[in-house]
């Protein structure tokens, strides 16, 4: 007789154990699920098998090959679209030209087969269903029968008002061959929800068999769990890959345990897999293959897959960690928490109960995880990266963060403290920002709402009302799919690392209060905030000199409020605008100024063209010779109006700017201020100087204003006002390097540079005669930046490429 193992299915519910893997190729007791299956149907001598596949079918194929290592033909049948369980099914009836029996791949059981058989045959059924008894019926098909056994009524997963019965069906059938005359070829059909109910309809004969043993769907997290429980229990009766060392101890083969450690049962360890001194490994404990658990490290209910490492006092208190996850030092994994392959929990961090990790994420040291790490690669201590917090729309940074962020932050401003709250025009950025409202006001914030808005309106609207801090949202450009939300304080500063930390610490631990009822503030609608702000940019320009000039420019910047009032703005000042929209998938605002803006620049003749970004505060230009300006460029064409337009007598430039800010500077008998390259500490930088950093220096808009009054006022082109600039050479490469290497690299390099003259107000800086290198950690990637400026091309690319090549060499050390 043949049988038919139904292996098609991908375990969403088993996620994120099934990412990479089919679902019956999910261990128990180290052993994939569906080995269990073949011994089964190889004891009752069912040894001629179809096996259907659909999900990562090739996993399957390679791990069981022609089944000859357990004693059994396998036949392999693949379904290109789901059919379902009984399409499937048909899927393999070249095979099927007798009595054969159908049963899951992701199931376990010790249920009598041949007793099965045995009633099919004595009654003479068309189909027979295998039934068991079960408690809670609800996840199940129940199946109601008469005294002889005959099928009278069953519906598949009912509520408890529809419960008729308490035996369900196990997914084990046994079919004749003349069934499949009632399966459509190549459609989806269903044994429970399509083949049976018609079957039952045309008073065919249907039996349900009710047998006692074992059997346990494995579905997901639980029931995956439970099961191997349940065989360490000896509730169900299945060879065990190891050997029973003592009552409830299976020990496998070259397994070393360590003086002084401690196995309590029952407890299963697979092959090769060392146990340290004082650890403790029980209480239903599954160690997989080739683990290593460290010095006074703990596993008691829990379960770890093959090549799984627990450091020195790490603990996993019934979870379940996928193949090759670390747990560094301390760290620990609470019940029906999972961690996906290669996963990596860093030293003394937390996974809260019930918390997913999909695979390949690193979980960076003294985090508490409440929530799951699907998108991204890791979850950092530092909520915040280079300038605010960024995630995924929905991933990272769903309604339920924007609620926690919200209140951490109205929680670190103070109860009845104003927070100014902002975003560019969007369904999800205006989503989350109700979100974020929820929060302030539940922790007693007042929310000051300014609606469509640029971050500069955000900025200018924190001081103009008094707000204690304020929050913006936008879409970066290009990513659709993300979200930024930039915080800033009472003067419209990004915040600054302490409070950053601050509100890092009070996201994690949940440590926030919430007000009363008769606490929260009613939110304010802020009126008048786009005349203020035009108010505000008014001051940039004289307007006289820059309307007698006429000039024209090619304009491309988003849909919305911030278009309409740079739009007005020029034209109020007498320029022949050409507007261009730019695209919401846009991926490039760079891009889209070198090509679309540049291209019609040169047809109408335009004295620039500029492109703002969606939250206003960055500017890409064109000249009038169609040539797009390099961001060293643009700053270094700041740095010339600053002094000799404005004339001040400071300016402040990031520590990756060139050289020719401080020739500019003597010619003007000026300064410069290098300041690190955060937003942040650049609004330090420029503090308590005659540039005030807001909005000047952080709005796209007042700089090309300025710049216009400053070719108006001189009478020359952009190009003209370039060539005043003298000329420089900088090359820059990203260097891809492992976080946990970042510190040792940057410490080698600074002993490496001993006695060279080297500045370290951000990386590491290195003057040699012919220019200098700047080595800096990125702080949101795995990688370094490595920027060179030379007397020459060939002369930057030279620092460059030298110092990229340290930082290789010495990650291969």
């Amino acid at each position: 007789m043949k049988a038919v193992i139904m292996a098609g299915g991908e375990g969403a519910r088993l996620r994120p154990l099934t990412c990479d893997r089919p679902k019956p190729m999910v261990p128990l007791l180290g052993r994939p699920m569906m080995e269990y299956i073949l011994k089964l149907l190889q004891k009752h001598e069912l040894q001629e098998l179809a096996v259907t596949l659909q999900y990562l079918p090739e996993r399957i194929k390679e791990h069981f090959g022609s089944g000859e290592d357990w004693g059994v033909s396998l036949n392999y049948f693949l379904e290109k679209e789901p059919l379902g369980t009984a399409g499937s099914v048909k899927n393999a009836a070249s095979l099927l030209n007798e009595t054969f029996l159908v049963i899951s791949g992701d199931c376990l059981t010790d249920i009598d087969l041949t007793e099965a058989l045995r009633f099919h045959r004595c009654k003479e059924a068309l189909v027979t269903l295998v039934l068991t008894p079960r408690e809670d019926p609800l996840e199940y098909g129940i199946v109601m029968t008469d005294t002889s056994g005959k099928i009278t009524r069953f519906l598949e997963k009912p509520s408890w008002g529809e419960v008729f019965s308490d035996t369900v069906n196990t997914g084990i059938y046994i079919l004749e061959p003349e069934v499949l005359r009632y399966i459509p070829e190549g459609k989806k059909f269903d044994f429970s929800r399509d083949l049976f109910p018609l079957l039952l309809g045309e008073e065919k004969p249907l039996f349900g068999c009710v047998l006692p043993g074992y059997w346990c769907d494995i579905g997901g997290l639980e029931q995956y769990t439970q099961a191997q429980y349940d065989m360490l229990a000896g509730r169900v009766a299945v060879e065990f890959p190891a050997a029973e060392r003592e009552k409830g101890i299976w020990i496998s083969p070259g397994v070393e345990l360590a003086e002084g450690s401690r196995l309590l049962p029952p407890v299963f360890i697979g092959p090769g897999s060392r146990i340290g001194a004082g650890t403790t490994v029980g209480e239903y404990a599954v160690i997989g293959a080739q683990n290593y658990i460290g010095t006074g490290a703990e596993v008691k209910r829990g379960i770890t897959w093959e090549g799984v490492n627990l450091a020195s006092r790490a603990a996993l208190k019934g979870g379940i960690l996928g193949q090759k996850v670390l747990l560094e030092a301390g760290a620990t994994v609470y019940e029906e928490a999972v961690l996906g392959d290669k996963s990596v929990l860093g030293e003394g961090s937390v996974i809260n109960p019930g918390v997913l990790v999909w695979p390949n994420k690193r979980v960076e040291s003294g985090i508490v995880l409440r929530s799951n790490l699907v998108w991204g690669s890791r979850a950092s201590r530092f909520l915040f990266s280079f300038d605010g917090i960024k995630g995924r729309f929905n991933g990272d940074l769903n309604p339920e963060a924007g609620v926690s962020l919200g209140a951490a932050f109205g929680f670190m401003l103070g109860q009845g403290k104003r927070a100014v709250v902002g975003s560019e025009p969007g369904a999800a950025a205006g989503l989350l920002k109700d979100a974020l409202k929820v929060g302030l006001s539940s922790a007693g914030a007042e929310v000051y709402e300014l609606g469509e808005a640029t971050c500069a309106m955000l900025r200018l609207g924190v001081t103009l009302f008094g707000g204690k801090g304020g929050v913006y949202l936008h879409a970066p450009a290009g990513e659709d799919d993300s979200l930024c939300l930039r915080f800033v304080d009472e003067e419209g500063m990004n915040l600054s690392r302490n409070d950053e930390r601050k509100m890092e610490q009070l996201y994690y631990r949940n440590d926030f209060a919430r007000v009363s009822p008769g606490e929260i503030m009613e939110e304010v609608r802020v009126p008048g905030l786009v005349e203020r702000y035009r108010e505000h940019l008014g001051g940039a320009v004289k307007s006289g000199t820059v309307r007698k000039h006429k000039f024209k420019i090619v304009l491309s910047c988003p849909t919305g409020l911030a278009r309409d009032v740079v739009i007005d703005l020029l034209e109020e000042l007498g320029c022949s605008l050409y507007y261009i929209p730019l695209p919401e998938d846009t991926i490039s605002p760079r891009c889209f100024a070198r090509d679309s803006v540049r291209e019609l620049g040169e047809k109408v003749g335009a004295d620039l063209g500029g492109v703002l970004t969606p939250d206003g505060e960055r500017l890409f230009l064109t000249t009038n010779g169609g040539r797009l300006l390099e961001d060293e460029e643009l700053q270094a064409l700041i740095t010339l109006l600053q002094l000799r337009h404005r004339q001040l007598t400071s300016v402040a430039v990031p520590v990756t700017a060139p050289r020719v800010h401080e020739e500019l500077a003597r010619r003007f008998s000026g300064q410069v201020v290098r300041t690190r390259t955060s937003p942040r500490q650049r609004m330090e930088g420029l503090r308590g100087m005659e540039l005030s950093f807001l909005p000047q220096a952080f709005d796209g808009t007042r700089i090309l204003l300025e710049l216009l009054d400053f070719m108006a006022s001189e009478q020359k082109t952009l190009e003209q006002l370039l060539q005043e600039i003298p000329p420089f050479y900088m090359k820059e490469k990203k260097i891809p390097c492992p976080w946990n290497q970042k510190g040792r690299i940057m410490r080698q390099l600074v002993q490496e540079t001993e006695g060279a003259q080297v500045e370290l107000i951000e990386g590491l800086k290195v003057y040699r005669p012919e220019g200098w290198a700047l080595v800096l950690p990125d702080p949101d990637e795995p990688a370094y930046r490595v920027i060179g400026e030379g007397n020459t091309e060939e002369s930057a690319g030279s620092l460059v490429d030298f110092y990229s090549e340290r930082v290789r060499v010495l990650q291969q050390e």
